[in-house]
């Protein structure tokens, strides 16, 4: 029997719809906060070349020898802190970010179309999505990371694992990929308006500190936008909220390993702020779309430990923009600029022509090839 090296539909028929396909990509979960569910998660995401460039051999073992024996039981430990009923954080609230993105299309799109969740690490994973997208016939592919600000580690990453899926199917479809947003005026008003909404309540604090996750410092040095783009959203906000010079300041946390990061840090920069007599003040991450580890235990709890120890007084986390309204109409902005020309390529293939496609193929196959 012939074995086909591609993923492919033999039985395709030319009356079949070929809707748009939309991929929403994050970068997944574990699938319980235990070691067992904790060790592939993290063998997998440490063992990304874009995450840890580092020569593979040496990581390899450091990898296998000092960081796999005792950090998936850390790490599980640290997720029970922010279990949800529903499951873990990030998941719960990119299943809710993806219903409310679909009911919003399916009102603003004027063709048929398909969107699916897919993690790069775990599930529902990537492949599932994709496969689910081609067994839909989709023959243009728009994918969607949810992280606002490029970079190698995040959105590159979702690149590879996606085209790792793509490069087994025989008919590859028309691809986009939106690569950054940081500087989208929805994405930033809805930042805006979390920070106000949290003032109205809890009072403006002395010092908004606007916390991205980091990176190397020599990823930078070699070519990452990232730090720029983080730069750029935090400025684009602080010229939002009318604040002044001094009131806000960019910081970078989740540091891993040894070599210096980007800088300032984050707890460090909280330490200082408490040292120097400063009593009130949140914290805001606006690379996170969707509250997970690194805001819930890492800020929302470790950071405010930090600053209350060092002196200061009120601490208060706002939430990631997880399924905000003004947010989920800032990500349906992006898609429609970025789908420009498929739907109006799409909305010409009128049924009678379709019809006519699909009796010209079958007259061909009864003829012979």
């Amino acid at each position: 029997m012939r074995e086909s090296l591609f993923i492919g539909t033999p039985d395709y028929k030319h009356t079949t719809v070929q809707p748009l396909g939309i991929l929403l990509v994050n970068l997944g979960t574990p699938d319980a906060p235990t070691k067992e569910a904790l060790r592939p998660y993290l063998k997998q995401f440490l063992s990304d070349p874009r995450v840890i460039e580092y020569n593979r051999v040496a990581w390899w073992l450091i990898l296998r020898l000092f960081i796999m024996p005792f950090r998936p039981q850390r790490s599980a430990e640290l997720y029970k802190k922010i279990w949800m009923k529903e499951g873990s954080p990030l998941l719960v609230y990119s299943r809710r970010q993806f219903e409310k993105l679909k009911s919003n299309l399916s009102k603003s799109l004027s063709v048929p179309f398909e969107i699916e969740l897919g993690m790069r690490i775990g599930s529902p994973s990537l492949e599932t999505a994709l496969e689910n997208l081609r067994k839909k016939n989709v023959k243009q592919l728009l994918v969607v990371p949810m992280f606002p600000q490029y970079s190698s580690t995040t959105t590159g990453t979702a690149f590879d694992a996606v085209s790792d899926v793509l490069k087994k199917w025989r008919w590859i479809p028309e691809f986009r990929m939106v690569t950054t947003y940081h500087d989208e005026p929805g994405y930033i008003q809805a930042l805006a308006n979390s920070v106000r909404e949290s003032w109205a309540t809890k009072g403006k604090p002395e010092k908004l500190v606007i916390s991205f996750h980091g990176m190397p410092k020599r990823y930078f040095l070699d070519g990452d936008p990232y730090f720029c783009l983080c730069q750029k959203t935090g400025r684009l906000l602080c010229e939002a909220l009318g604040l002044k010079d001094g009131e806000a300041l960019i910081t970078f946390q989740s540091l891993f390993g040894r070599e210096e990061w980007l800088k300032p840090y984050t707890d460090e920069t909280l330490k200082s702020l408490a040292s120097s007599g400063v009593k009130k003040v949140d914290v805001i991450c606006p690379a996170f779309t969707a509250d997970c580890l690194e805001t819930l235990e890492e800020i929302e709890e470790g950071s405010k430990e930090i600053f209350l120890h060092a002196g200061g007084k009120e601490f208060h986390y706002i939430p990631a923009l997880n399924d905000r309204d003004d947010f989920i109409s800032s990500l349906e902005t992006v898609i429609h600029r970025n789908i420009r020309g498929w739907v109006d390529e799409n909305a010409q293939d009128v049924p009678e022509e379709v019809q006519r496609r699909e009796q010209r193929a079958q007259k061909i196959k009864q003829n012979g090839f």
